[in-house]
């Protein structure tokens, strides 16, 4: 395929006309080498859409298979879907774990991360071979840079299989020639002969002699010229400075700073220990045997040494930027010491953050970036550098701060660049906090000489004073003392150090102006066994609303109280509904009568006109920004103050049937518009993975577009062809809106696993939740031993055998072993897997349904579909069924809408002296002492929210569906444990009461003679 203007546009409108110039000559190059290259772009310059557009040229070949770190996998899926419509939902297939093989075999798309590629992962690794993917993408290759890891050894034979690779790097070398080799070589088996004559060549190999110990070093860099010519023909790299001439520039900025007398001798003690042991490391004259051992130990404990060191100036630091309103900047650390002392520093000056680190789950972080991005009052994002130092885009801040160095230059520039790359209208100010005396100065030194080793193409054309790390002139060097030390005609906003920590009466600034009762003020670490003393335990009577139309900001001031009052308490399980055939009192979460399953009133599928506590969250306030419209409202509504804000919402969610004005925005149909085609009627299907919407025709033919209902909800129609500026097909979408949104989070998510077209989603959740299989049970989860019971009882009927299956694919194929009946009932009780029943023709039969399994090996083996899968673990698996309630409603209280999930994060990262003050100012103020207390002493997630069945175990809601499960605060989950343990005390009242009182028609019936 010869690359042109031609070929750019059989590309999707919408993404042809995204591309920039450079971008289009990235494209081009890509299809001159028939689609196999290296794209090694600068960051920020939009690797990823390039990308997408090579292999959408190339779909005749497709399937396609994309490798993305872990942290990655939901962006990439998110600019798939955007970029390319014509995909179904259907057609993109993330693999989440290691057995989740079933859907690669069906799907167009596959996305992977690094993280799933192990040892172990064979049942995986044979499922991606036995699929032959024509088009693979390879994002962040430099991954690939070790010969002898398990990921290597993978994907690299995979790549090489492939008759179209794209591998994608910002970072192509990280310093030396040597880790390019395998991208390379994956790309072009052989070009650059082996390893050996690679080495020799262009790494400058040689031995090298540490101590006594020989080793092989190619580290080195040699030929670099004509490495670079050859790596010209396969690899193309563009640099911001070079293609993006309008991008604001980035000013970096080394601040040195010395250390506490005690601090400071004892990092002074370890660095003239590593400098003696090098020395003697040098001189051959280490007695050690193996001397390299020893260094590394020691710089991994002066890296930790140094972290603990500087924390308290770092943390002075991050409150002097905050001083400056409207400024929002981006810290980065690596230890988790460092990262919890800078979010301590953020909890003590009040300020909105967000932190992203190596717990927090990929789905989680595009929320988290996106309440960065849009909200003022989050102007922190705390940052791991290796979890959130790549693929994020923080273009909302305007300076980056390194607490720590990393020895790796190549991900600190990719840290730096979350924030200067393409959408940023600002100079990006980086500060690199440097401890004098410490490892910081050989970090420091280290990362200079990694850097100017070798810059691979930059080096070409690049200028003396674009090195990464420049060197200032020493009038220009500040020492970090100097920021904290007022101008003498400036009078500082912050009073000094000891007033953070000694006078906690002392108002902040974001306090003032407001009533606050003594109580919430910082107690003294020292006086923890008094905190929550009873003379000030109640609750705090109803303040006024916020200026937002009542909603409570998700980023609010960590002093603000939270406005959840008893008096506006309205928790969803208290409405009640009867059934029309027996009358049974339900409650209002349940959609069939849990006496007699009768399905509710058809009258409760339409969107109800004054919706009710039982509905989904309200629509945001017309004030509201882009992040807070995506969060579930915290502030806990009546009827009456939902009425309130349904009469206050904008647009689609106050136009009247029969008015069109509402369902456009500038672009109001004109006469013109007749051309355009349009629709009576529309379906929809969702994305299974991200926000995304697909619209159908009513005849279930694809439209090839999709739309995000947010995007709906703010009036931004820009995404969707020409002919929804009509506003007859306006107002399906708008419709359809609108009663999304009517749906609680977990409906949602039953609606988008289900794949199915629909044109009412009120009307699909009824139908699945009718075709749900019958269960009923009063245990709370499924055992191993009772589904050991239903697979012998099905081999009986099949006159078959059964055979054990472990999640864990090594002993799952040592354990299938074909065993009677008889035999398999005395081992299962020892067996740490799963008894599987076979037929009589040896084919096994689902775990969850007893149905044909898929031919698979290991533990999807034992299920019919992905469906049955996720059925036996949340029926199963406490744990499993937490993680994905958490996933879903993301640990928003679903009675009475608190985030106690973020609550939960606030408490834990904040100091002990602010715990306290935070908890006061929640609904989880009312709970018993003890319980606060150990909440500030130690918190755990499950003392701020519970998983909780809507129908009770005890009522047959156990080895319950997602659908059956809801997220609880604790205060709410403690009221309504309460209310059924008396319900049910009445119950077994009423049950004894009945066996001793006689039935009345006995005194209607006949004697007998």
């Amino acid at each position: 395929m010869e690359g042109g203007d031609e070929e750019l546009l059989r590309l999707p409108e919408k993404l042809e006309e995204r591309l920039l110039r450079f971008q289009r000559d990235g494209v081009r190059f890509a299809l001159s080498r028939a689609g196999r290259c290296l794209i090694a772009d600068e960051m920020g310059l939009g690797k990823t859409v390039q990308a997408i557009s090579v292999a959408y040229l190339y779909r005749d070949e497709w399937p396609l298979l994309i490798v993305v770190p872990s942290s990655l996998k939901y962006p990439w899926i998110e600019e798939l879907e955007r970029w390319v419509p014509e995909l179904r939902p259907d057609d993109i297939n993330l693999v989440e774990s290691k057995a989740d093989i079933m859907g690669i075999s069906q799907s167009k798309v596959t996305v992977l991360g690094y993280g799933l590629l192990t040892n172990d992962a064979r049942s995986l690794v044979e499922a991606l071979k036995t699929r032959h993917f024509g088009v693979v993408i390879v994002d962040e290759s430099h991954y690939l840079k070790s010969r002898n890891a398990a990921r290597t050894k993978i994907l690299v034979p995979l790549i090489q299989s492939a008759k179209r690779a794209i591998l994608l790097t910002g970072t192509p070398a990280l310093g030396r020639p040597e880790e390019l080799f395998m991208q390379v070589d994956a790309l072009y088996p052989r070009r650059f002969g082996t390893w050996s004559e690679y080495a020799k060549k262009y790494c400058n190999a040689h031995y090298r002699f540490f101590g006594r110990r020989r080793q092989w070093d190619c580290r080195g860099a040699s030929h670099l010229d004509e490495l670079h010519q050859r790596l010209s023909e396969i690899m193309i790299r563009r640099l911001k400075a070079e293609v993006l001439t309008q991008l604001p520039a980035k000013i970096r900025q080394r601040i040195p700073f010395d250390l506490p007398k005690e601090a400071a001798r004892e990092a002074s003690s370890s660095l003239e220990k590593w400098e003696s042991l090098m020395r003697s490391v040098g001189s051959g004259e280490s007695v050690n045997e193996n001397p390299f051992t020893e260094v590394m130990g020691l710089i991994t404990q002066m890296y930790k040494q140094t972290a603990i060191a500087k924390a308290g100036a770092v943390k002075d630091y991050i409150k002097m930027m905050l001083e400056t309103e409207q400024l929002k900047f981006l810290v980065f650390a690596h230890h988790l010491s460092m990262l919890q002392a800078c979010t301590e520093a953020v909890i003590e000056a009040k300020a909105g953050y967000i932190r992203i680190d190596g717990s927090v789950p990929s789905a989680e972080r595009i929320q988290l970036v996106r309440r960065f991005q849009n909200d003022p009052e989050t102007r922190v994002a705390i940052l791991s550098i290796q979890a959130a130092g790549q693929g994020l885009t923080l273009t909302a801040a305007s300076h980056v701060v390194f607490a720590e160095l990393y020895w790796n230059p190549g991900h600190v520039k990719q840290a730096e660049d979350r924030a200067h790359r393409i959408g940023q209208t600002s100079s990006v100010h980086v500060h690199y906090l440097i401890a004098k005396g410490t490892f910081d100065m050989v970090m420091w030194a280290m990362l200079n000489r990694k850097e100017t080793a070798w810059t691979p193409i930059d080096s070409i054309t690049g200028d003396a004073e674009d090195v990464f790390f420049s060197h200032f002139e020493k009038d220009k060097q500040h020492d970090i003392r100097d920021f904290f030390s007022p101008a003498s005609d400036k009078k500082r906003k912050r009073t000094d150090d000891s007033s953070i920590t000694s006078s906690p009466q002392t108002p902040s600034r974001d306090q003032q102006g407001t009533d606050e009762s003594p109580c919430s003020r910082s107690p003294d670490l020292g006086n923890q066994e008094e905190d929550f003393c009873p003379q000030v335990k109640r609750l705090k009577q109803a303040t006024p609303l916020s200026r937002c139309g009542g909603k409570s900001s998700p980023m609010m001031p960590l002093g603000a109280p939270r406005r959840l009052s008893a008096g506006l308490q309205t928790p969803r399980h208290r409405q009640k509904w009867s059934c029309p055939v027996c009358t049974f009192s339900n409650s209002g979460l349940l959609l069939r009568c849990g006496m007699c399953e009768t399905p509710r009133a058809q009258r409760a599928r339409s969107p109800p006109a004054s919706p009710s506590p039982s509905a989904s969250p309200p629509v945001s306030s017309p004030c509201i920004s882009l992040s807070d419209s995506e969060e579930i409202d915290s502030t806990p509504k009546t009827p009456q103050t939902l009425k309130k804000d349904e009469e206050k919402t904008p647009g689609p969610y106050r136009e009247p049937p029969g008015t069109p004005s509402n369902a456009n925005d500038s672009r109001e149909s004109e006469p013109g518009d007749v051309s355009l085609p349009g629709y009576d009627g529309l379906k929809f299907c969702a994305s299974k993975n991200t926000d995304r919407i697909y619209i159908y025709s009513k005849d279930g033919i694809s439209l090839n577009c999709n739309f995000v209902p947010l995007d709906i909800r703010l009036q931004n129609w820009d995404d969707l062809p020409p002919e929804f500026s009509r506003t007859e097909n306006r107002r399906h979408l708008v419709r359809f809106v609108r009663e999304w949104s009517f749906l609680t989070a977990m409906k949602q998510r039953m609606v988008r696993k289900s794949g199915r077209v629909f044109q009412s989603p009120m009307l699909l959740v009824d139908e699945l939740t009718h075709a749900q299989r019958r269960h009923s049970s009063t245990k709370r989860y499924l055992s191993k031993q009772e589904v050991a019971q239903t697979s012998l009882s099905a081999a009986q009927r099949q006159g078959g055998t059964v055979r054990s299956i472990s999640k864990d694919n090594s002993s799952s194929f040592k354990r299938s072993i074909m065993k009677p009946p008889s035999q398999a009932d005395k081992e299962s009780e020892a067996d740490t897997g799963y008894l599987q029943a076979l037929d009589s023709g040896g084919t096994p039969l689902c775990l969850s349904c007893q149905k044909p399994s898929a031919e698979h090996s290991g533990w999807a083996g034992g299920f019919c579909s992905a469906s049955c899968m996720e059925e036996l673990q949340l029926r199963s698996s406490r744990g499993y069924a937490r993680s994905r309630v958490l996933e879903t409603e993301q640990g928003v209280c679903q009675s009475c809408g608190l985030n106690a999930r973020q609550l939960y994060l606030r408490v834990r990262d904040a100091p002990h002296t602010h715990r306290k003050e935070i908890l006061d100012n929640t609904w989880l103020a009312q709970l018993p002492l003890k319980q606060l207390n150990e909440m500030i002493r130690h918190p755990v997630e499950g003392h701020f929210w519970q998983v909780d069945h809507i129908k009770p175990v005890y009522s047959g809601g156990g080895q319950c569906l997602l659908d059956n499960l809801q997220t609880l605060c604790a205060v709410c989950h403690r009221t309504r444990t309460a209310e059924q343990a008396k319900d049910r005390s009445q119950v077994k009242k009423g049950e004894a009461a009945s066996k001793l009182s006689s039935d009345i028609t006995r005194f209607f019936m006949k004697k007998s003679d």
